[in-house]
Order: C-alpha cells, then sequence, then structure tokens
C-alpha cells in the first residue's frame, strides 16, 4: 500500500542552527583528539597492556547497537504492521545510518593505526567474530539503503514489508555478532554467554529512548507536534524495554554465578568498593532503571512529553554507564591464568587493573555522536525524511483511514 503521509525537507532554522553548531563542535573535538593520539600515540589515553578497549570503545559499541535499535520504529510498522509507527519509518531508518556511521568511526580512528584497516577488510579470519562483523556492518548500511529506497519510492512501496522484514532479521544478527564479541571472550571471566541477547534488549531500549529524544527535538524546534497517542506508545515501549535488560541482567550475572570460577568476578562487581559496582548499583540500576520506571510510572509525569524525555534520557545514561561497566571491568580483572594457584609477577598476573579515561578519549567519542547528528541535521535537510504531522488528529486517523479500507 502506498504511503500517504506527508513528509517535508526541513528548513534552516534557529533550532537546526543550534543542533548543528553543536554536532559540529563535537566532530571538532573529535578530530583534533585524533590528530593529537595519532601524532603522540597512545599513551595520552588511559588504557593500557590489560585494559585494551577503553572509553572510544564503549563509545562505539553505545552507537552500534543503538543504530541496530532505532532500526525497531520502522519494523514495528512494516514487520508487525502497526500502523501509527508507519510515518516515523523513513526518519528510523535515517536514524540507524547516522548512528551506525558515528559508531564505526570512533572504532577506526581509535585502532591506533586507521591505515591499516585496508588490512582488516581484506584479509579474514573467518574463526574471527570480528570478520563476520565487518560483514555484518556493511550489510546493515546496504539494507538499510535499499530500505530507503522502497520506502521513497511510491512504486515499490509494496515492498517495504519484505525489505522491512530482511531489515529485521539483518539487525538482530548484527546485535547478536556485537555481543558475541564478549560472549566469546572465554578467558575474561566477566563476559559470558547470554551477552548476545542482553545486547539485542538493550539495542531497542537504547533505540526508542533515542528516538524520543529527537521526536520531543523535533516537536520543540520544528514545530511537529507529537500527539498523546505517540507519547503514550513510546512511553510503553521504553517500560518493556527496561523490564527486559533488568530481567536478563539479573539472569546474566545469577548464571555467572552459578560457575564457581565466576565468584571472584561477581564480588569485584557487584559487593566491592571500586568504581564499577557504584556504577552497575547506582547509575546502572538507579539512575538508568529504577528512577525512569518511577518516572514512567508516575501518572502526572508519564502523561507529559517532558516526562517521557527525562525517563529517555535518564535510560541513555545509564545504559552508558552498563556498556562501560561491561566492557571495562571484566578487562580491569586479572586473568585465571592457572585455575586453584595465584599469580604475581612484574607484568601485573594477578592484580586488578586500574584505568582512568583521559580527556582525549572522551573528546574521540564525542565526535562520534558528532558526526552522527551532523549527517542526521544535512539529511533532513535536503530530503523529505521528517513527517510533517505527528498529532493525533493524523496519526490516529491514518490508521483507523487505512483500517476501514482493508476492512
Amino acid at each position: 500500500m502506498r504511503d500517504k503521509t506527508e513528509y517535508m525537507v526541513v528548513e534552516f532554522s534557529k533550532a537546526t542552527m543550534m543542533f548543528g553548531i553543536i554536532a559540529l563542535s563535537f566532530i571538532a573535538v573529535g578530530l583534533f583528539s585524533f590528530i593529537t593520539l595519532e601524532h603522540e600515540g597512545h599513551w595520552l589515553t588511559g588504557m593500557n597492556n590489560q585494559i585494551v578497549w577503553g572509553l572510544p570503545h564503549v563509545f562505539a559499541i553505545f552507537l552500534i547497537i543503538a543504530a541496530s535499535g532505532i532500526l525497531n520504529i520502522a519494523s514495528i510498522s512494516s514487520v508487525f504492521n502497526i500502523k501509527i509507527y508507519k510515518s516515523l519509518g523513513r526518519l528510523s531508518a535515517l536514524l540507524a545510518i547516522c548512528l551506525l556511521t558515528g559508531g564505526l568511526i570512533v572504532l577506526v580512528l581509535d585502532l591506533g593505526r586507521p591505515d591499516r584497516l585496508v588490512v582488516a577488510m581484506t584479509t579474514f579470519n573467518f574463526k574471527s567474530i570480528f570478520a563476520w562483523n565487518i560483514f555484518l556492518y556493511s550489510g546493515f548500511m546496504a539494507v538499510i539503503a535499499l530500505y530507503l529506497w522502497m520506502m521513497f519510492e511510491a512504486r515499490y512501496n509494496k515492498f517495504v514489508t519484505k525489505v522491512g522484514t530482511f531489515a529485521f532479521i539483518w539487525r538482530v544478527t548484527l546485535t547478536t555478532g556485537t555481543g558475541s564479541i564478549f560472549a566469546f571472550l572465554v578467558a575474561k571471566d566477566g563476559y559470558g554467554t547470554l551477552m548476545a541477547p542482553l545486547f539485542i534488549a538493550l539495542s531497542l531500549l537504547l533505540g526508542t529512548a533515542i528516538f524520543y529524544k529527537i521526536l520531543f527535538w523535533m516537536d520543540k524546534g520544528l514545530g511537529v507536534s507529537l500527539g498523546s497517542e505517540i507519547i503514550s506508545r513510546f512511553r510503553k515501549l521504553l517500560i518493556y524495554f527496561i523490564f527486559t535488560v533488568f530481567y536478563l541482567t539479573i539472569l546474566t550475572h545469577l548464571t555467572s554465578l552459578y560457575v564457581t570460577k565466576n565468584h571472584g568476578f561477581e564480588i569485584f562487581l557487584l559487593f566491592s568498593q571500586n568504581i564499577y559496582t557504584f556504577l552497575f548499583w547506582f547509575c546502572q540500576i538507579g539512575i538508568g532503571t529504577l528512577l525512569p520506571l518511577i518516572i514512567l510510572y508516575n501518572k502526572k509525569l508519564s502523561e507529559s512529553s517532558f516526562g517521557v524525555l527525562l525517563a529517555s534520557i535518564l535510560v541513555i545514561f545509564g545504559s552508558f554507564a552498563m556498556l562501560y561497566t561491561i566492557i571495562i571491568s571484566a578487562q580491569a580483572y586479572p586473568l585465571d591464568l592457572f585455575p586453584g594457584y595465584s599469580e604475581n609477577s612484574s607484568f601485573y598476573d594477578g592484580a586488578i587493573s586500574s584505568y582512568m579515561p583521559s580527556i582525549y578519549e572522551l573528546m574521540l567519542g564525542l565526535g562520534g555522536f558528532g558526526i552522527s547528528a551532523a549527517i542526521y541535521i544535512f539529511a533532513i535537510m535536503v530530503l523529505d525524511f521528517t513527517p510533517r504531522y505527528l498529532d493525533d488528529e493524523h496519526t490516529l486517523g491514518q490508521n483507523n483511514k487505512e483500517k476501514s479500507i482493508t476492512e
């Protein structure tokens, strides 16, 4: 069926100018960080021989799984046939491309030798999940481009469901591959086999929260009024995904505790006086899980666009803290080289590693956000990605009209 939604090309305004200035500022600090690290070396970062994946990798994984999850809004419409989200399909696919691009650029620029990327792209070890991810990421871009073509070209709207289903399968596979990077590292007690489903759930939560932030900005900055139905739908999605991530987090730690050799790491993470324990209980569980649920179940706040925005921001913060805890803590905890024995050497064997991110790592990560934002603001100003109306009259009216035609 042909898409009847009215779309618009966003004109230059104060809101787009401020958005663009912030994006370009982030790109500038990211570029400065990259040039400095490329010239001086990675000794300027807080990373070391024990912790080789630092803050930039947290930013990169954050953006990559958010890209997968944000496409869920388009999937809900085209795959699961919930028409109220149909007008958001183009925007969903665009944001997926923006976030994935930003995440991959951070990943490449933090390699230390980005000029060697061509080796990784032409020499493959298919026993490594990293090699598979190269195909998953590039394929995801191609699938979304095809998806957008089907949405934009009226003649091909009839193929949106089929291509959307394929994109849905691909993005689940992509997030599985990203989670499997950590699931397959059996030498690290902090990583486990449940990382893939946990990352899938986290991607859905992150994608929903980031998408709602964009909708709120469209409402306040572009004059695209949000209807109460859209706000209510995103509130429910956030609640479902928060509970899913919370459940899988509990399940992951209970599964890890079932294995005796993992008890040391679980005590280190959950019950020790270190930064990771604080990030887990206060930032991830407290700020990123319980507080958003309190807001979303509050009658007054949950019905307002600002209340859902506040919950979304807290979810994004908690999700970032969660990824930081997962990625860094497992590297900080010492490897169990000889089970049943303790190790001690000048190479820090058996010692808990310390890590303090440097300002250059933070700037590089912010550069990824800036690139994603810049691509988005440029795209909506040259092509009609943005729906003109998101109020109840148009979203519910179109939904009811399509139902009557179908019936």
